[in-house]
Formats: structure tokens, C-alpha cells, sequence
């Protein structure tokens, strides 16, 4: 199975494990998926921590691709269709931009989405499949 981490689940797997279900973590530690981080989640880390509203435990986040590619996930190959139609996504309820791209990349790339924001349920029938 292929799977798309959340920001905050890659922040959990990386700093705070315990935050993470016992599925999530089983199928994280489970060889036989894939686990994709997106860029957009690293800008949305770099932002927060340059506005001093996220710290990450001795390190600055351009330590962080290393650290995710030592724990073995792949980032996703960003392509220029993926920007061009993201004004597919019907807007909804949900206006934060990293979450909705987030989404937008985990239904174009048939992606299970890994999070634990339960309000993102508005977009499964887009395709948005969650798991958490």
C-alpha cells in the first residue's frame, strides 16, 4: 500500500512516537508499504519554525529530508499537473493551503492518507481515503 504522511504524523514519527496509533505505526514499520512525504509538508514545517510556532527538538528543518530518508519514506516526484489542477479541489469547509494541497496529492496519486484530522472526511467522495 502506498501511503502520504500527514505533517504532523511525520513530525510524530520523527520527535513523538507515542502520538501515533498502533495501526498507523504498524503499517509504517510494515516493509511491504510505501510511505510518501510531501515537500509542501517541509515548507509548512520551515514556515512554522521561522515564525517560531514549532520546534523541533535540536535540529533545523534543513536537517529534516535527511532524517525522513533515513528512516526509509520517499518524498513524491511533484509535477507540474499536480500544481496546474489542484483547482479541482472543491473548496469545502477545510481553507487551511498545506492540508488541502496535502489532500489533493494523496487523491492524484491514489495515495492513502495518513492523519488524524477527522474533518477531512468531506473529500472522500473525491476519492480522499483515510487512514488513521
Amino acid at each position: 500500500m502506498n501511503y502520504l504522511l500527514d505533517t504532523h504524523a511525520i513530525l510524530w514519527v520523527l520527535f513523538q512516537p507515542e502520538n501515533l496509533s498502533y495501526k498507523v505505526e504498524s503499517e509504517i514499520l510494515n516493509q511491504r508499504n510505501r510511505i510518501f512525504i510531501s515537500s509542501i509538508s517541509l515548507w509548512e514545517i520551515s514556515l512554522k519554525f521561522s515564525l517560531k510556532k514549532l520546534e523541533l527538538q535540536g535540529i533545523t528543518p534543513e536537517q529534516l529530508p535527511k532524517k525522513i530518508r533515513e528512516v526509509g519514506f520517499e518524498f513524491i516526484g511533484d509535477s507540474p499537473e499536480i500544481f496546474a489542477n489542484y483547482f479541482k479541489l472543491p473548496t469545502g469547509k477545510h481553507t487551511d493551503p498545506f492540508d488541502r494541497f496535502l489532500i489533493w496529492q494523496a487523491v492524484s496519486f491514489d495515495f492513502v492518507f495518513i492523519t488524524k484530522d477527522r474533518y477531512l472526511k468531506e473529500y472522500n467522495p473525491l476519492g480522499l481515503r483515510l487512514f488513521w
